[in-house]
């Protein structure tokens, strides 16, 4: 299915849901959920949950499909690079909690464990796309701070959209810290480019912003995953990336 159509589909399944509409909704994540497990993609396990969801909003017993996902991603952990394998096994766990399965969701959980070291020395990409020289300095200093190398800084947003693609292809998994106001593309149109390109992509919105203005709210529900506003300290850009690390 292409990625086009998957979004499609998933925001039209969201739009089921809420508008109550559960069984429409469940049907359409369900057939997500199985069709990108056979792209062994990590998307299909949160589209069982979601399904899981759906039934649950239908009063029904949502066993079989918070199973399907907990088995889902303790198969994907088998195949994964360290830090993947580790979220992987980490899915599995709470899905496995849910459905009361205690013995495996302690093995799954275990599992994890042993990639922590390797995970520690292998830190994920991030791309900071931000028009302010010194917020960029800034940015560069706490996340050297917290242990991260790989970083790559974009003044605009056009660039950082075509540097992303360029990621995601080569099966990274960058963390986005997005500015609002760029000087090309306006930040919730740079997230919807790389939402488009990768549904999960982990995106932190940095800006002046209030949180409840709603440019920011509309970006927040395309599907970012942090907000941090403007000023901000490590502490904050910190609890955002853990977000982003757990995701």
């Amino acid at each position: 299915m292409a990625e086009k159509d998957i979004k499609q589909k998933y925001e039209l399944a969201f739009t089921y849901l809420k508008n109550k509409q559960s069984i429409s909704a469940y049907n359409l994540f369900l057939e997500l959920a199985e069709k990108e497990s056979k792209n062994a993609s990590f998307r299909a396990g949160l589209f069982f949950m979601l399904a899981a969801e759906c039934k649950v909003q239908q009063g029904k017993e949502s066993y079989d499909e918070f199973l399907k996902a907990g088995k889902f991603y303790l198969g994907l952990a088998k195949k994964e690079k360290p830090y993947n394998a580790r979220q992987a096994y980490l899915c599995a766990a709470k899905c496995f909690l849910r459905v009361s399965q205690y013995e495996e969701a302690r093995k799954a959980f275990e599992m994890s464990k042993k990639y922590i070291a390797k995970v520690e020395e292998d830190k994920r990409p991030i791309v900071v796309v931000d028009d302010s020289p010194a917020v960029v300095t800034k940015l560069e200093s706490y996340l050297k701070k917290l242990g991260y190398k790989n970083i790559h800084t974009f003044t605009t947003g056009s660039d950082a959209v075509r540097a992303c693609k360029k990621l995601i292809d080569s099966s990274q998994n960058p963390i986005v810290l997005l500015d609002m106001g760029l000087p090309d593309i306006e930040g919730d149109i740079v997230a919807s480019h790389l939402l488009d390109s990768k549904l999960d992509l982990s995106i932190i919105l940095i800006t002046a912003d209030e949180k409840t203005t709603p440019r920011v709210q509309d970006t927040i529900r395309l599907g970012t995953t942090a907000f941090i506003q403007k000023p901000f300290d490590i502490e904050d850009l910190k609890r955002a990336i853990d977000i982003a690390e757990s995701d």
